[in-house]
Parts: C-alpha cells; sequence; structure tokens
C-alpha cells in the first residue's frame, strides 16, 4: 500500500469514527485497525493524533462547502439564501448526522489543541465569507450564518431536522427586511 493509499484509508477510517464517536474516545490503534494500515505506515502519514485531526477537518471542509456551493449554485439566484438552508435541512435528515464535525472537534479539544482550533476558525470563516456572498452583503450574510451555526447545533443536539426550516423562515425575513432599506 503506497503512502497516498495508506492516507485516503486513514482519513476515511478517521472521519468515520471521530465523527461517530469523538476525537478522544477513538484510539490512534483504532484508527489503524480500522484502516487496515500498518502502526509503521501510520505515524508516517500523521506523525501525531492532532495531524490526522486537523487532516480531517480539512478535507471534510473541503467537501462540506463544495456540496452546499454546488446545491445553492443550482438554483436560481433570488433563491440561494433559502437553499442554503433546504440544503441543511437534507444534511440534518441524514442517518448519521451528528451535528458540525468542526463545533464537535473545537468543543472536544478547545485551545488545548491549537492547529485544530485554527483549522475549525479557518472553516467557520471560510463558511462566513460564502454566505456573505450569497447573501449579497456582509451584514446580512453575517446574520445567515448565525442562523446556520444556530439551526446545525440545534439539530445536532436534538436531532430535529426541522431547525432548518425554522432557521429558513427567519432568513427569508431578514432578506425581505435587506431589500426594503
Amino acid at each position: 500500500m503506497d503512502h497516498d493509499e495508506a492516507r485516503a484509508k486513514l482519513l476515511d477510517t478517521a472521519e468515520e469514527l471521530f465523527y461517530a464517536r469523538g476525537i478522544q474516545a477513538v484510539g490512534m490503534d483504532a484508527i489503524r485497525s480500522g484502516s487496515g494500515v500498518s502502526l509503521k505506515r501510520l505515524y508516517q502519514c500523521f506523525p501525531a493524533k492532532s495531524d490526522l485531526v486537523e487532516a480531517y477537518l480539512r478535507r471534510r471542509d473541503e467537501r462540506w462547502r463544495r456540496s452546499l456551493a454546488e446545491y445553492v449554485g443550482a438554483q436560481p439566484p433570488a433563491e440561494a439564501v433559502p437553499a442554503v438552508f433546504d440544503w441543511l435541512r437534507q444534511w440534518f435528515s441524514e442517518d448519521d448526522f451528528r451535528g458540525c464535525a468542526f463545533i464537535n472537534s473545537f468543543g472536544e479539544l478547545g485551545e488545548g489543541a491549537p492547529g485544530v482550533a485554527r483549522v475549525v476558525r479557518e472553516h467557520k470563516d471560510l463558511v462566513r465569507d460564502y454566505l456573505r456572498t450569497v447573501a449579497g452583503s456582509d451584514e446580512l450574510g453575517d446574520q445567515i450564518f448565525a442562523l446556520l451555526e444556530g439551526a446545525t447545533v440545534i439539530a445536532g443536539i436534538t436531532g430535529d431536522p426541522g431547525a432548518a426550516d425554522r432557521a429558513k423562515a427567519a432568513a427569508e425575513t431578514l432578506v425581505r427586511a435587506a431589500s426594503t432599506r
């Protein structure tokens, strides 16, 4: 197994286990055995668990933001903001939805893992910047971002995908109010 194949298997396993169980509950041996990668190769790919966590989050960030942008981009521009919340509802309805991997990771590790905290902040900054573009203004984008984050936390805690619908209704109210200014 070459380095790239091992890295991909390790990241696949890490994502599955970290997201389902939490980072601190999953040891490197579980990643090794779940991936079928030797311990030596694991540490060649990721010298420390924090390196693996950061890589897992970066890969998840790229996939998550790409999926959101593709969904929203397929909608008419006037429907872009509501589409964000339609996409969220679909995500919240997935069987393996466990909330936001970035919030969960920061909640577990916080500032004690500065590299992870940096990746989490970068993700949140990129999402906020994207929503500012979708909304057409920084102020409205920041408000949409707050609704997205709140809905995600609520859905993660309660298991209720309807949090996206309530946030969508609030976002539509904000969009209407912004258009009358």
